[in-house]
């Protein structure tokens, strides 16, 4: 397999194939739907646990419910190349989002079958259970699992009905009890493929996107408390309106995110997803306001200087509208991932060897490649979808678009397995 060659290494047809039989397995009703744990989403494990044994794989389930398939090296002291991403759904999904990450890393070791092409490495390709949030309240349960972040108390998390998190993973064929034999130190490189989820790549034309980044996600919630009043006898001068602070609180939101994302030190957003007025009556001047805001963003530091002047323009609203900011507290906060800049750099050079345009860019959505970062290298491969549309059924990328970027791929795993560079100095 020469440099220049991948064009006609992959399988375009053949790995869309695929991807359009594995969104055939879907709640019939609410299509693309596979949720993590559902009779759906054990239909369709059972189908890609085939495809990979066609594909000459060893398979198996980890002890953190993760469905891995395995093709040996030639050296068996040699650590582990690792393709992959997620087969379940978000409730009326797409089929694209997760499932083209797995089938691009079946296709990529289909494609070295193919071709005759021992590598040095181990080649991996796992499908992460539960990337999507599941109903025991919790996301990327099989790469926290891998990763050794997956904790005694959110084993015990129940989902609506009473089952355990730690008895739905044992259902699905992990191991619980046993969770730390699921954590790697033997990866050499992580790759995940995955439709962009925005327009970016399709507005620019081009290929594929090399993330930098993976988001941290901070979501906070704030309450504001007033005074209710009967909208008709209330005078405008006088009011304590929550609602109306909440409102100015909003556009202090957009304008600090639109700030921050042009400041030059990166990706933001933020988004006050969630506005809950009380007593939310039409004839009433509302007394209570929530609000929880999303915000995301790939520094730290800049994600902390949001918060703390955030917090000021609200309790500066608050003061002025005579409305006692009674809550801001952060509820959940996760830390961005970086992606290895070594891998990104095999990436770049791998599209420019393949003549496919690329751009590096962050991402705004969470990926088990954030989880996975923190015990290997890991790094993402973008591929445009039409609009930039997530999530929804109409998700949708074209075959060549898959294509290139599982090209791209291959010659990235080429490259890793001949050590063409090192990879945080662990190359061969």
């Amino acid at each position: 397999m020469g440099e220049h060659a991948a064009d006609d290494r992959i399988d375009g047809a053949r790995l869309w194939t695929d991807l359009m039989r594995l969104g055939e397995i879907t709640e019939p009703d609410l299509p693309y739907t596979r949720r993590s744990f559902s009779t759906k989403f054990l239909e369709g494990r059972e189908w890609l646990a085939g495809r990979f044994r066609d594909a000459g794989l060893a398979v198996r389930i980890d002890e953190g419910g993760n469905l891995i398939g395995r093709r040996a090296g030639c050296s068996p002291d040699a650590a582990t190349i690792m393709l992959g991403s997620h087969s379940d759904s978000v409730p009326g999904g797409g089929r694209f989002d997760g499932i083209a990450g797995v089938l691009a890393g079946l296709e990529v070791a289909r494609a070295l079958r193919d071709a005759g092409v021992a590598l040095e490495h181990a080649l991996e390709v796992v499908d992460f259970l539960a990337e999507e949030p599941s109903e025991f309240g919790l996301s990327c349960i099989g790469s926290r699992a891998m990763a050794g972040a997956l904790e005694e108390d959110q084993l015990e998390q129940q989902r609506p009905g009473g089952e355990k998190l730690r008895e739905a993973m044992r259902r699905v064929g992990g191991a619980p009890e046993r969770l730390g034999a699921a954590c790697r130190d033997d990866v050499l490189a992580f790759l995940e493929l995955h439709i962009e989820q925005g327009p970016v790549l399709e507005a620019r034309g081009l290929d594929v996107g090399i993330v930098t980044a993976i988001v941290g996600i901070t979501r906070l919630e704030l309450h504001l408390v007033g005074e209710a009043a009967h909208a008709g006898t209330a005078p405008m001068s006088g009011r304590r309106d929550a609602a109306v602070a909440a409102a100015e609180i909003v556009v202090a939101i957009r304008d600090l995110a639109r700030a921050c994302d042009a400041c030059g030190e990166g990706y933001f957003v933020a988004t006050a997803g969630v506005i809950d007025v009380r007593p939310n009556a039409v004839n009433v001047v509302p007394g209570e306001a929530r609000l929880v805001i999303d915000a995301r963003c790939e520094s730290a530091s800049l994600m902390k200087r949001f918060i703390d002047e955030l917090h000021s323009r609200a309790a500066g609203i608050a003061a002025a509208s005579a409305i006692e900011l009674a809550g801001f507290r952060v509820l959940s906060d996760n830390d961005p991932a970086g992606c290895d800049p070594d891998l990104q750099q095999i990436l770049l050079e791998s599209a420019a060897a393949l003549g496919r345009s690329a751009m590096s860019m962050a991402s705004g959505a969470g990926h088990d490649a954030a989880f996975v970062s923190r015990v290997a290298p890991a790094a993402m491969i973008f591929v445009p979808c039409l609009g930039g549309r997530s999530h929804c059924p109409q998700e949708w990328s074209e075959p060549s678009q898959l294509a290139a970027g599982t090209e791209v791929m291959l010659e990235a795993v080429l490259r890793i397995d001949r050590g063409v560079r090192s990879v945080n100095g662990s190359g061969r």
